[in-house]
């Protein structure tokens, strides 16, 4: 019987070896990996020196076990960096199992303790692959989280560049047709998977930011598959659903636009909502930025003002001087439909039926405080707004 191999013996040996090793497992990858095959010839060589390299680092390792903080970058140094976006972890861990294989079948045999040794490589090179992939994800997640604030904040600022578009998409964006923007304040500990996975639930996708003490929420929603006859979620159920991941305190979910590159007309809405908020003692939450269209009014948002005079006063005046005479001294009655009917001499009955037509042209009803409150503002605005008699505009 051979007298066994000393340690120096076998690294001779396997260093003779080390080609025909190489050789074996790229065949045997081609054989047993159906994905190895369908790459491209530039990865497929990339794949194929990561397997040469396996080979080598074991050699160099076997020489000096103390080695092991090194494997990951003598093993994955030598491919591109772009093979990590391209062999998955599962991938490459199936690489390494096909290495392990044929060096274990080849050298594992003759003798115990270099089989041991294979045995304890393997471990480290795959703990070296999760590794490098735990850090480019973090590195990407990093990456995202800076560009997602970046997208927010322009739509937040509504200064958009040429690059937008393909920012968002790098991002993963899967909403597509109407978004809102909802804010409120941060809470002490933001679970951003949480949120995400709330509006997964509910066919949606998010792009969050913190903007200081603020949480912003730009939210999309999938449209419904063509199979489905169910409606849409409405963006207030959705908000509502979103509610438990803000910190206390008012939350203002903007008016519905029709895609994401017109978000910033939402955003301002409800960034100008979130800032009067506190001016309605009884102000549900979430609230609609429309439903404060009076206080951003005097708080002298020009956005308010202007939604106020073209969605009330601007239809009941185009559309029935009536109504509109009939609007303005019912809420100047103190809603009263007696007193109402004795300024304009008709019935209580008539003026019952002109609210109505006022709601069903105007979508407020005037019998409610808060409507009315909104409707009065319009109406205060909108005179405003109209040309002194005898006084042509400008």
């Amino acid at each position: 019987m051979a007298a066994p191999r000393t340690k120096q013996q076998t690294l001779a040996w396997l260093r003779t070896i080390s080609g025909e090793l190489a050789t074996a497992t790229l065949k045997q990858l081609d054989e047993t990996l159906p994905w190895y095959g369908d790459m491209p010839p530039g990865r497929r060589s990339a794949v194929g020196l990561v397997a040469q390299a396996g080979i080598s680092s074991f050699i160099s390792w076997y020489d000096d076990p103390t080695s092991t903080p090194w494997i990951a970058a003598d093993v994955f140094g030598a491919a591109p960096r772009e093979l990590l976006r391209s062999v998955s972890l599962q991938q490459t861990l199936q690489l390494i199992r096909v290495v392990v294989e044929v060096v274990e079948e080849r050298v594992g045999s003759s003798d115990e303790s270099l089989r041991e040794a294979i045995l304890l490589y393997s471990r480290e090179i795959a703990f070296a692959a999760a590794d490098v992939y735990a850090r480019a994800a973090e590195q990407r997640g990093l990456w995202d989280a800076r560009l997602e604030a970046l997208v927010v904040d322009s739509i937040l600022t509504g200064e958009y560049d040429n690059e937008l578009p393909s920012r968002i998409a790098a991002l993963g964006w899967n909403g597509h047709g109407e978004v809102c923007v909802l804010v409120g304040t941060a809470p002490p500990v933001l679970d951003v998977d949480q949120l995400r996975r709330t509006a997964r639930h509910l066919e949606a996708d998010l792009l969050i930011g913190v903007q200081g003490s603020r949480l912003v929420l730009v939210i999309g929603r999938a449209s419904p598959h063509a199979e489905s006859d169910d409606p849409p979620i409405p963006f207030l159920d959705i908000a509502t659903r979103l509610e438990p991941g803000f910190g206390p305190g008012h939350l203002v979910l903007g008016p519905e636009v029709p895609s994401l590159v017109e978000a910033a007309r939402s955003a301002r809405a409800a960034l100008a909502g979130f800032s009067v908020a506190r001016s309605w003692r009884n102000a549900p939450r979430p609230v609609l930025a429309d439903d404060l269209l009076p206080e951003r009014a005097l708080a002298g948002d020009p956005l308010a003002r202007s939604t106020l005079v073209a969605r009330i006063y601007r239809p009941l005046h185009s559309h029935s001087p009536e109504l509109l005479v009939t609007l303005w001294s019912y809420l100047d009655n103190g809603r009263s439909l007696e007193a109402t009917a004795r300024e304009l001499f008709v019935h209580p009955n008539t003026v019952r039926y002109r609210l109505k037509r006022v709601s069903d042209l105007i979508g407020w009803d005037a019998t409610g405080p808060r409507e009315a409150l909104i409707l009065q503002t319009a109406l205060i605005l909108g005179s405003i707004a109209e040309p002194e008699p005898g006084r042509k505009k400008s």
